[in-house]
């Protein structure tokens, strides 16, 4: 427990001055330990000596790639570098490198222009958005999350590593590890759920799987964390919006994550849209020098968001484009995406004082050294070996992990009647919905590379298993609009079908970057089909895709089961019907609180008490509770349901008080009174009943992954120390404080029954 929390010591000075403080706490680091601390290198430094002040500022400018121009678009319309323009820039040494572009031949071709004509020969470095896969799609990383289990992430990582190195590249822009309170944000797909302490997890595994054992590897791809800071807690969940929190929430909430990604070995982080307090992120050197450099200890470069640093000139912050250069650079933002202001105004700001020569230097030795470290002086043609790219991609046992992937991202929400698993034989099955047959609506968002024509859509999957005679498949709707016939059809097909399964929920375009919405349910059209559909009495199974939690209404929140599938890429198709079929028992869990209406967010669990709790169903007046809801989520965090009968006893301790110093066992016994053999995924949470500063009412520790049998019982056990109560304080420190805390070991946030245990003072 105390050995994977991922927390840190630091000052009130740290967001307000940049000081560092330690914390003398067992289990919990004295400070932030650096990831990676490069010694004075003699080789860097002598090409610092020997290169221009353009030839510098080139090494911290990165355009997207005009040559190799086989990505999606999925970033605004810019003004962009030509073709002819850029190949004499990379020849005179004023580029570091290429984003969403790939491709092994012309690569090499850049990288030797780099190489053998530019002034010291300094290589190119190429990244791209890869997000969740490059040619094996993955789910996307919320749903990755609903796995509760790291080590899948930094599998499927290491596979999009692997095939994203064969196509020549050598960056990714990619974990987010924001932490997210509000699904109307659109990007809450990119991300691992609202929960700190999972979100660390993620973010460490997502790390290592990217980078790998050794990062000169052909095989290591740079991780970069994003978005640095606070993205995921923009107003109202709009997204480029505006942050407002304190400090306390900053730093409890907000900033483990990015620290578990540094202690992992992240070399790069992408500063955020969002201002925080009226500061923009990419413009913040409290933020971007004094927290993250001087207390979270990051050795490696930051990079803006795209065209981020030019933003400081809308945000109201800088007054032109010279101006917001000269900030983003003074703040610590190293690199310049896109927009150009580095290259154009660093040189006249360097000569003229206004931004000093050792500020330059630096930025370019951080750059220069992850260069560096990622073996490109070594090796600059690496990760651009054309027969991995014809051997690498889409492999057989890639392929196997994306449907695992897929079918441990899926949670069963509901299953009333035990409607599922489906019967293979002898049941007519009608398959309904806009999502079941769309070969373009598997991915979900930031696929840059896509290639759909051998990927695995659920009607597709589910023929192979009970052939057309017992399938039906009609589209019934389009995503966001009505099908002439369509419902009059799928109301046949429901008639003449034993069973219902109802694929509907979002397109993939609805969620992601700038995809914000104010009403998370499903579409007008797909609720009136699922209207229509439920009203023949047939059992109803919703199979839903999104890329957030969504307000179910109507006959979709009654439908007699419902399996939350998010966007499950390549294989979603042969990962939902392993389930559909009883294959394999659902074992995914919600990563995002399920709200009752849309209204209800910003929604998360681990909110604090407040002075009128609502304390039970009756108990409705004066109390902290909406009108028309209870303050109370549809599904939980937490929440998910197999094909077993599981039942938990009750939660103990071994000691009713735990030392200062020392730790107690908590274990409870979990028995499968079902017929089938399941995966459980036990959640360990705490409460603190008094503090000095109020604590959430409940909070993830720890989780424990057990396979029980048809009848089986077993005993999990978690060791909790010190550590693990711990929070940010008053002063802005990490502290324990002696008293009673509530302890579970349960399936979700809202089921257990809590042990009581007191800290013992020192």
């Amino acid at each position: 427990m105390s050995n994977s929390r991922v927390q840190a010591g630091v000052s009130r000075r740290g967001f307000l001055g940049g000081a560092v403080s330690g914390l003398a706490i067992a289990g919990v680091a004295s400070g932030f330990a650096p990831a990676f601390a490069a010694p004075k290198d003699a080789f860097i430094d002598g090409l610092i000596a020997k290169m221009s002040v353009e030839e510098k500022a080139g090494q911290l400018s990165l355009y997207s790639d005009p040559v190799r121009t086989e990505a999606a678009t999925f970033n605004p319309s810019v003004a962009s570098v030509p073709k002819t323009q850029m190949l004499a820039d990379i020849a005179a040494g004023k580029i570091t490198g290429l984003f969403n572009g790939m491709g092994v031949a012309l690569g090499r071709e850049l990288q030797k222009a780099a190489v053998e004509t530019s002034p010291h020969g300094i290589p190119l470095i190429f990244a791209a958005d890869i997000i969740h896969g490059m040619k094996t799609v993955f789910p996307i990383p919320m749903a990755e999350a609903a796995s509760f289990d790291p080590e899948l992430s930094r599998r499927t990582n290491r596979v999009a590593a692997l095939e994203a190195t064969a196509c020549g590249l050598h960056w990714t822009f990619s974990p987010a590890v924001d932490v997210v309170r509000d699904q109307r944000w659109g990007r809450t797909a990119e991300a691992a759920g609202e929960d700190t302490w999972l979100a660390c997890q993620f973010a460490a595994a997502r790390v290592k799987g990217f980078q790998g054992d050794d990062l000169k590897a052909e095989t290591s791809l740079l991780a970069c964390l994003k978005h640095f800071a606070a993205y995921g807690a923009v107003e109202g969940g709009m997204d480029y919006n505006t942050v407002e929190i304190t400090e306390q929430t900053l730093r409890q909430t907000h900033l483990p994550s990015f620290q578990a990604g540094i202690t992992a070995g992240a070399l790069s982080v992408m500063s955020s849209f969002n201002d925080i307090g009226g500061v923009p992120s990419t413009g913040n050197r409290r933020l971007l020098t004094d927290i993250l450099r001087g207390e979270m200890g990051f050795k490696g470069f930051v990079v803006s968001d795209f065209t981020s640093e030019e933003e400081l000139i809308l945000h109201g912050f800088a007054a032109d484009g010279r101006d917001a250069a000269k900030k983003a650079i003074l703040a610590g933002c190293d690199m310049s995406m896109q927009s150009g202001i580095y290259m154009k105004y660093l040189p006249d700001l360097v000569r003229s004082g206004e931004v000093p020569m050792s500020v330059l230097d630096e930025a370019v030795r951080r750059v220069l050294r992850v260069k560096q470290a990622i073996g490109l002086f070594d090796n600059p043609y690496r990760s651009l070996d054309a027969k991995r790219e014809q051997t690498q991609l889409r492999l057989p046992e890639s392929l196997a992990l994306a449907r695992e992937a897929a079918r441990r991202a899926c949670v069963l929400l509901k299953n009333d009647g035990d409607v599922l698993p489906l019967k293979k034989t002898g049941q007519k099955i009608a398959l309904i919905g806009p999502l079941a047959d769309d070969l373009n609506q598997l991915n979900g968002y930031w696929v840059v590379f896509p290639d759909t024509r051998k990927d695995i859509t659920v009607a597709m999957a589910m023929r192979g298993i009970v052939g057309d005679g017992n399938l039906n498949v009609v589209r019934g709707a389009d995503i966001d609009a009505p099908i002439p016939g369509g419902i009059d059809a799928a109301v046949a097909a429901a008639k003449a079908a034993d069973v219902v399964v109802l694929c509907i929920g979002e397109g993939q375009e609805m969620s992601g970057e700038a995809q914000s919405r104010t009403e998370i349910t499903v579409p007008a059209a797909q609720q009136a089909l699922a209207e229509a559909v439920a009203a023949t009495g047939k059992p109803v199974v919703v199979v839903l895709s999104h890329g957030r939690a969504l307000a179910l209404e109507g006959a979709v929140r009654n439908a007699q089961a419902i399996l939350c599938t998010w966007f499950l890429g390549s294989e979603a198709g042969n990962g939902i019907a392993d389930l559909l079929f009883g294959d394999h028992s659902p074992s995914g869990r919600l990563p995002c609180s399920f709200p009752q209406k849309s209204g209800q967010e910003p929604f998360y669990y681990n909110h604090r008490a407040t002075g009128r709790p609502q304390l039970s169903e009756t108990d409705i007046n004066y109390r902290t509770r909406y009108r028309d809801a209870s303050f109370e989520p549809l599904y939980p965090f937490g929440h998910g349901l197999t094909y077993g009968r599981i039942v938990y006893g009750p939660t103990q301790l071994s000691a009713d008080s735990l030392p200062w110093a020392g730790q107690v066992t908590v274990s409870v016994t979990i028995a499968n009174s079902g017929t089938r053999p399941v995966h459980e995924v036990a959640q360990l949470y705490i409460r603190d009943r008094v503090a000095s500063v109020t604590q959430p009412i409940r909070s993830l520790k720890g989780v424990r992954h057990l396979d029980l049998a048809a009848g089986e019982s077993k005993t999990v056990t978690f060791a909790l120390t010190r550590a693990d109560l711990a929070f940010v304080g008053l002063s802005m420190n990490w502290q324990a404080e002696p008293g009673e805390f509530d302890i579970w070991i349960a399936p979700s946030s809202s089921a257990g029954t809590s042990a009581r245990l007191k800290l013992l003072k020192a």
